[in-house]
């Protein structure tokens, strides 16, 4: 298994193309070898090609918005051809509670066809979790009900230690579960905070928390897990470079580059 860097975490420092070329090289300076690209500015696939050579970097995943996913998929498809990456991801979809908010059925009935067409032109569907994906019905929670609805062929999941943890649910024992359709997951540590007021402020630099990692590890190597990708979705006012430093360097303590 290899270690990466998602850039959701870096989403600040990739508002334009200067400072998106910026920090691809300080994260390949760090050490990470390979990145997903997610909530950054606009580029060209081509661009994005060139700057990751440049970096000795390599793209294993994308979150790519429902604008995109419902647009021109086969023109997506030959984007991520271009910079040579063959995981095309979906980072939220807004399950509701209530009778009259957004459902599963919602959400199957807006993807299956893309799915499918994202299959068709060569390519893996992954879906990524936050905590509303353990919601219930029929006896299954939102996850389960994906992965009967769709083989696994068709769609994966970007499993998120942090959202599993703050569901109340075992990250290693999920990621035992979806063994096989894993490809990449995300390694975000779940700490204790007395001033929290939403699931983000327990986000903490992996290793620097609670999850017990050496399970996780466990479990995603025997899951068939390729990649696994440091993301921090709040850095609660530290430097975000020194964030995803310390979370490298303790990867790297336990045997991963």
């Amino acid at each position: 298994m290899e270690i990466g860097i998602q850039f959701y975490t870096l989403r600040d420092q990739c508002k334009n193309l200067n400072d998106f070329a910026e920090t691809l090289k300080k994260v390949a300076d760090i050490g990470y070898k390979n990145v997903q690209i997610s909530c950054v500015c606009d580029y060209e696939p081509e661009w994005l090609a060139e700057n990751l050579k440049k970096n000795g970097l390599k793209c294993v995943l994308t979150h790519t918005s429902p604008a995109q996913l419902k647009g021109d998929i086969a023109k997506v498809c030959k984007d991520h051809d271009i910079f040579g990456c063959d995981c095309i991801g979906l980072g939220f979809h807004n399950f509701s509670t209530s009778v009259e908010g957004p459902s599963y059925k919602d959400f199957y009935n807006e993807y299956k066809d893309i799915i499918k067409a994202i299959k068709a032109n060569g390519k893996y569907f992954m879906y990524h979790n936050h905590a509303k994906e353990f919601l219930r019905f029929d006896g299954k929670n939102v996850l389960e009900h994906m992965a009967e609805d769709f083989a696994p062929d068709e769609l994966g999941f970007i499993l998120d230690t942090f959202w599993i943890q703050a569901a109340g649910a075992n990250p290693a024992e999920w990621i035992k579960k979806f063994a096989g359709r894993i490809p990449v997951i995300h390694l975000k540590d779940y700490t204790f905070n007395e001033n929290f007021k939403d699931f983000e402020d327990n986000i903490a630099v992996v290793g620097e928390g609670n999850i017990n990692f050496d399970r996780v590890f466990e479990a995603a190597e025997n899951g068939g897990v390729e990649y696994m990708l440091v993301e921090q979705d709040e850095c609660h006012g530290e430097d975000p470079f020194d964030c995803i430093t310390r979370s490298y360097k303790y990867l790297k303590s336990c045997g991963f580059k």
